[in-house]
Parts: C-alpha cells; sequence; structure tokens
C-alpha cells in the first residue's frame, strides 16, 4: 500500500490544522479514494457511485491568498486566489490528498486557475453549459456527466453502473432533504437558531465522509432545535428584521457580512447563496429512465449567475422572501465576480417590485473595510 507523507510545514500549522490532516491521512492509509470540488455544479452522485469521498475545496483564509498572487493577479477574486493559495502552500489536507479534483467552467477565473493547478494536481474540468435554457443544455451537460463517469473508470479503474449512481442520488436527495428542513426552520419567527449557526451546521455537512452518518446527525439536530422551540426556548429575541441573503459565497466573508446583520439588530433567515437554499432545493428524479440526463435536469435548474439568462435564481427568490417573510435583501458580491455583480441591477429591480428594502455590499477576504462595511448594513438595519 502507498505510503503517505505529511506536507513538510506540517509542524508550523495549528493543532486544529494538523488534526485535520492527521484525519485524512488515516483515510488514505485505509486506501480511500477523495476529490475536492469547487462548485455545486460537481457531479458528486458520480462520485459516491465509484466510492470516491467527495469535500469542497473553497479557500476563505486571508493567509493563503499572498502564496496564490505568486502566480495570480492581484485583482482577482478572492475565493479563486484563497484556494489556489491553500493548494500551492499544502495548507488544506483535502487539497493536499485529493486524488482529483473537479473543476467546472462556471468562473473564467476559477477555469483559467485550474490550468495552474493541473500542474500539480489532477485536475479535471467538465464544460458547463452557459444558457440553461437552450435547446441543447441538457444533452451537452448530460454528455458531459457520461464523459466523466467514464474518466472515473479509466483513471481509477472502477466500473460505476447506472444503478450504483441511481442509489447514490438518492443519498445526496436525502441529504439535501435533511439540509432543507434544518433551513426551514427559520421560517418560524422569531427563528430557533442565528444565520451563523445555520451555516456551521451546514458548513460540516460538506466535508462528510459518511453521508449516512451525516445525515441521521441533520435529522437529529433539527428535531432537538425544533423541539426546544416548542418547549419555549427563544435564543433570537422577537422583532429582529428578517434578512435574505443572495449573490456570492459568503464562507470567507461571514463575519463581516452575517455577523454584521446579527450583532446591529437583524437575523439572517435565509441564504439563497451556494451555501444555502439554491444547492439543496432540487432533488433528482431517482425513476427517471437515464440518471444521467436526471442529474443534469437537476443541476441546470440551480440558478448561477454563470446562466445568461439567469431566469432560475429571478423565480426562486420572490418564493424566499415570500416563504421566510423577508424584512430585507442583503447582496453579497467578491470582487470581480462579474455574472453576480452585472446581475445586482436585476436584483434591484426584483427587490422594489417586491417592495423590499435591498443593500448591496462588495467585500473581499481582508479586514480593511470592516469598519465601514459593519456601518452600512447596521445603517441599513435602522432604516428598516
Amino acid at each position: 500500500m502507498r505510503e503517505y507523507q505529511l506536507p513538510a510545514r506540517f509542524e508550523t500549522f495549528p493543532q486544529e490544522q494538523k488534526d485535520a490532516f492527521l484525519q485524512v491521512l488515516a483515510r488514505k492509509e485505509r486506501g480511500e479514494l477523495l476529490a475536492g470540488t469547487f462548485c455545486t455544479f460537481a457531479p458528486c452522485e458520480i462520485l459516491d457511485a465509484a466510492g470516491i469521498h467527495s469535500v469542497r475545496l473553497c479557500g476563505r483564509d486571508e493567509e493563503t491568498i499572498l502564496a496564490a498572487e505568486r502566480h495570480l493577479p492581484k485583482n482577482l477574486c478572492p475565493l479563486i486566489k484563497s484556494s489556489y493559495g491553500a493548494a500551492v502552500s499544502d495548507a488544506c489536507p483535502y487539497t493536499y490528498f485529493a486524488d482529483l479534483i473537479v473543476g467546472e467552467t462556471s468562473c473564467d477565473g476559477k477555469k483559467k486557475m485550474y490550468e495552474l493547478l493541473s500542474r500539480f494536481k489532477n485536475v479535471y474540468v467538465l464544460q458547463l453549459p452557459q444558457g440553461a435554457d437552450r435547446s441543447y443544455a441538457q444533452a451537452m451537460w448530460t454528455q458531459e456527466l457520461r464523459r466523466f463517469r467514464s474518466v472515473l473508470e479509466d483513471t481509477f479503474h472502477v466500473v460505476i453502473s447506472d444503478e450504483a449512481i441511481r442509489a447514490a442520488a438518492g443519498l445526496r436527495n436525502q441529504l439535501r432533504q435533511a439540509q432543507t428542513a434544518l433551513m426551514d426552520l427559520l421560517k418560524l419567527d422569531p427563528p430557533p437558531l442565528s444565520g451563523m449557526e445555520l451555516f456551521g451546521i451546514l458548513d460540516r455537512t460538506r466535508s462528510c465522509f459518511d453521508l449516512n452518518a451525516g445525515i441521521e446527525a441533520l435529522k437529529d439536530q433539527t428535531a432537538r432545535i425544533r423541539a426546544d422551540y416548542d418547549a419555549g426556548k427563544r435564543p433570537i429575541p422577537a422583532g429582529r428584521k428578517r434578512i435574505l441573503i443572495t449573490g456570492c459565497p459568503v464562507g470567507g466573508v461571514l463575519e463581516k457580512t452575517v455577523q454584521a446583520v446579527e450583532e446591529n439588530g437583524g437575523t439572517v433567515v435565509c441564504f439563497e447563496t451556494c451555501e444555502g437554499v439554491k444547492a439543496a432545493r432540487h432533488l433528482v428524479d431517482t425513476q427517471a429512465e437515464d440518471i444521467f440526463s436526471a442529474i443534469a435536469r437537476r443541476d441546470l435548474n440551480t440558478g448561477c449567475a454563470v446562466m445568461s439568462p439567469n431566469r432560475s435564481r429571478m423565480e426562486l427568490l420572490p418564493q424566499l422572501a415570500a416563504e421566510f417573510r423577508v424584512d430585507g435583501i442583503l447582496e453579497v458580491e467578491l470582487p470581480v465576480c462579474h455574472p453576480y455583480t452585472v446581475e445586482r441591477r436585476e436584483m434591484e429591480r426584483l427587490a422594489e417590485h417586491l417592495d423590499l428594502p435591498f443593500l448591496a455590499v462588495s467585500t473581499d477576504y481582508s479586514q480593511a473595510d470592516v469598519g465601514p462595511l459593519t456601518t452600512r448594513i447596521a445603517a441599513f438595519l435602522e432604516l428598516l
């Protein structure tokens, strides 16, 4: 069996980071395979069916950006730089031990970053159609998924049957349903947990090696939170303004945005972002005759700003605003994420149509703008 080495700078890592490396190392030494992904469009069902664990690699640490900027331009999205920096500095155990990194063409910056990453990691990039409403989009993405299966079979010498993919899709559906049930608790008024707490729980499911255990843990946690609420526990004060967050992934700017809302009289009740409802609401039709086409259909319903036009996002947001009874919409944008920043105008028009106050903020992973950003968010909440 292959021997795995820890990074040369392992002893310089904080203890929590060391523990994460050792946990992944133990799995690798047991012969387990690991794939890193960056996006909701990564077909985890096919990886599951191949017996390959999948974990999300999106960087959130400002410290790894400096290493990335030796190769990448400074005026690039911080998520891309942080992700690449974690790879070149061996700071992320999942990237370091990944047998495969699965990319996708949902972002031009990431697409070119994958080319650099492929110089020292095994990277496969899925070609995503850019217009979900085109007649060929469904067939194109279905073909990409079929090709991905063939690549996995050839690379890892496994056989991936349609039945295995169908079973894996059913399990992924259960995970999405468990995530949705947890998120739906925040429809209660006042909500039984904060947006920060919700994000933390959901985030842990993205690095879960045992899906069955992860699903059961989510169900148990949801049941406990609801039972405490029904017993009269109210951790969130009544009367706080209910905020929906939309836009770019917020993992790297969580404290600057979500925490700023919740420390200034608001509470985040819904994440329409990739980390929240958008990724979990649609399920795969496991009864469909062609499971690849069913997965493709689910994926193309995701309201990603890379799609032009992005009708799914415009249709979903009014539904969420009504279901979660929001008082305002906060759009979080990362620098140079042109699809979302350009789409901001449509979001403003939509919020106006819904008669909901709207604020868009642009921020990166640094701490330089914490003060002004917090002031803007606090002023927005006061206006509500």
